[in-house]
């Protein structure tokens, strides 16, 4: 196989969706609905897994908690129930048919306990095997600025550097306590960097002292967008942690091992010609469901 060839993707959707509490307690939250550019409601899961297929991915895997698993099933692998089939549309019947298709390409994981993003990403290690792969957030959707679509210009850019990247977009100093920040040098400005670090969650003061980019604003830096294509070795350090217990707030977290990662094998920042909208937070998911549609 080649190396630049990039045949599946994970995404995790382990998680309890706190945030969205108390819908969460009877909806995952990657099951919410959305409305696409054709007016289609959708699972916000299923607008992730389309993105994936449109660049080319062959495969797809999403790690689910053991309980959900006959929920993400009865989407992804079991037609509707005659009943229903027969009131839909030619327009959706046809869709359903579609839908079908797609989940044979669809492989369902099972993170037994909830220990952590970097646990759940662990969690697919046998499945992508000794492969290139690219990680999807389970609750982030996104809207090409281009003809490419957000992944395919994330696999576009593996092909000329063939290692990991990173998906970034530009955030203001105010909001980056809550976002993975990285900083750089540029190799095409404003598109593609040299990774030198990565933070997760900084404080001002410690991005405008550390993590300041070359070129922009003091009060603008580039951030985790949602999209990332990593080698296998983020395996290896995802194990490391795990057997030596080595938590951050409690969980396994991703973040420290792409840092080691990058260490290792050098890491591309790209920032990403779209949007990313995030449907895990209560007026996030609002604003979502009100720009999505207009893109």
């Amino acid at each position: 196989m080649q190396k630049n060839q990039v045949r599946k993707a994970v995404i995790p959707v382990a998680g309890f969706g706190t945030r969205l509490f108390p819908a969460t307690k009877v909806v995952k939250k990657e099951l919410f609905p959305i409305i696409d550019q054709d007016g289609r409601a959708k699972p916000v899961i299923l607008a992730i897994i389309e993105e994936a297929i449109s660049a080319g991915i062959a495969e797809v895997a999403i790690v689910v908690q053991p309980d959900d698993k006959e929920i993400f099933e009865n989407l992804l692998k079991n037609p509707p129930k005659k009943e229903l089939l027969n009131k839909l549309s030619p327009q959706n019947q046809e869709y359903s048919r579609y839908l079908e298709d797609l989940g044979s390409r669809i492989t369902i994981l099972l993170q037994e306990e909830q220990l952590g993003y970097g646990h759940a990403v662990f969690c697919a290690q046998d499945w992508v095997q000794d492969e290139p792969f690219l990680l999807m957030l389970g609750d982030h959707i996104y809207a090409s600025d281009t003809e490419k679509s957000c992944a395919s210009q994330i696999l576009d850019v593996y092909k000329q550097v063939k290692q990991s990247i990173i998906g970034l977009t530009t955030m203001p100093a105010e909001i980056i306590h809550k976002a993975g920040c990285i900083t750089g040098v540029w190799q095409d400005i404003n598109s593609i960097l040299e990774v030198t670090q990565l933070y997760e969650k900084p404080t001002i003061e410690y991005a405008q002292q550390h993590l300041h980019v070359e070129g922009m604003s003091e009060n603008d830096f580039l951030c985790i967008f949602g999209l990332y294509l990593l080698t296998p070795k983020i395996f290896d350090f995802l194990a490391e942690h795990i057997n030596k217990n080595f938590r951050e707030r409690g969980e396994f977290q991703l973040t420290s091992c792409l840092e080691e990662l990058r260490q290792e094998e050098g890491m591309t920042g790209y920032v990403v010609k779209g949007k990313c909208f995030d449907t895990g937070l209560p007026d996030a998911y609002r604003q979502t469901m009100i720009d999505f549609r207009k893109i």
